[in-house]
């Protein structure tokens, strides 16, 4: 990198800086932070537990956006303070440093991108994440259950907590259904980009003839939707199944039939639960899970409205994600349009520079 590399970069990270300060509003988040601070020297706010609750949790999650802001702002202002002083004083060693440092100054704004793009309503929440193999019997399985450990992985890289919510284990290998929760800060920020089809092609390891074989499995994302969000559902608008819960490989067979399967009548959306052995709280799981799926379409159909579109449902053949084992090595996103030779590592959970590639190509000009 030399002096006018370098110039082009600091101009590029300044003008994003300048375009997130715009967004963040770093004045408005101070002031906020200014009024919580007066309220919480008042007695009556300690006296509603329920909204003290949550105008701390909105005051850390205020304290912790300002804090990476200005931990990116300053890095910015002290990179072209410390250029133009050591390119007067020529001063080569220090521009040198400054080279060294720029993927990593390059690598703070992009987060701090991601951490703007991450700004939705619901982009805080938890999310809920189903996944449902395609036609296809074992291979499909298997591939659903190689998403599964993938997901769990990327979740543990960030330490986020993964919740099974329902496991259907298929007859040789692999899942016929999987619902897990996944607990974290921006777990559906990051995750609603995973919504879709994912296609799998392989050398299959069930063919004795190791013929290449093409996959594919459906992912499901919706919020954790909290109690501000009023959703009215009607024992007529749903029906409802009981089944006998068992967990992966068939192991720990109920003798009840504790697990729930809910169906919304309406939009066909199938919700399902086995987690605890009581029928009772698998219902009310099973029913929260069916609040946050049918929350996701209306936020679905909101989209398509305002973007002039009919809405789209995710079908076969519409894959947002290709995976390629044989005859090569490469995973490609369809929206982000940015290809990947790290597949190994990409089914070990290391997603985020796919995630954050469709995040910012999604809301490009």
């Amino acid at each position: 990198m030399d002096n006018y590399e370098y110039t082009e970069l600091l101009k590029n990270i300044t003008i994003k800086i300048n375009n997130i300060t715009e967004v963040v509003e770093p004045n408005k988040i101070k002031s906020r932070l200014l009024e919580i601070e007066s309220l919480e020297n008042e007695q009556e706010f300690w006296n509603d537990a329920s909204n003290a609750a949550k105008i701390q949790q909105e005051k850390t999650k205020l304290q912790r956006k300002l804090n990476k802001f200005d931990e990116a702002n300053n890095a910015v202002t002290d990179a072209v303070e410390l250029y133009e002083m050591a390119k007067e004083e020529k001063d080569e060693e220090s521009i040198q440093a400054l080279y060294d440092d720029a993927p990593s100054l390059e690598n703070q704004i992009r987060k701090m991108e991601i951490e703007v793009l991450l700004s939705g309503d619901s982009d805080s929440n938890n999310a809920i994440l189903s996944i449902h193999p395609g036609a296809g019997g074992t291979e499909s399985q298997d591939w659903a259950e190689m998403l599964l450990r993938m997901y769990k992985k990327w979740a543990e890289r960030r330490g986020f907590s993964v919740e099974l919510l329902d496991y259907q284990a298929g007859e040789e290998a692999g899942i016929k259904d999987v619902s897990i929760i996944v607990k974290g800060e921006n777990a559906y920020g990051y995750l609603k980009v995973e919504n879709g089809i994912h296609r799998l092609v392989r050398i299959s390891p069930f063919d004795s003839n190791a013929k290449r074989h093409t996959s594919f499995s459906s992912v499901m994302v919706s919020p954790e939707i909290d109690d501000n969000i009023n959703i009215i559902i009607e024992d007529k608008d749903i029906r409802i199944d009981t089944y006998r819960a068992s967990g992966a490989g068939g192991q720990h067979v109920n003798k009840t039939e504790s697990a729930i399967r809910l169906t919304h009548i309406e939009t066909g959306v199938v919700v399902q639960c086995q987690n605890d052995r009581s029928q009772h709280k698998n219902k009310a799981t099973a029913m929260k899970m069916l609040k946050s799926r049918l929350y996701e379409l209306e936020l679905e159909a909101q989209k398509a409205k305002e973007d002039g579109v009919a809405k789209s449902e995710i079908g076969w053949g519409h894959q947002i994600r290709s995976y390629v084992m044989q005859p090569y090595q490469q995973v490609k996103d369809t929206r982000s349009n940015e290809a990947y030779s790290n597949v190994s590592g990409i089914l070990d959970g290391d997603i985020d520079a796919m995630i954050e590639g469709v995040l910012i190509s999604q809301n490009r000009v």
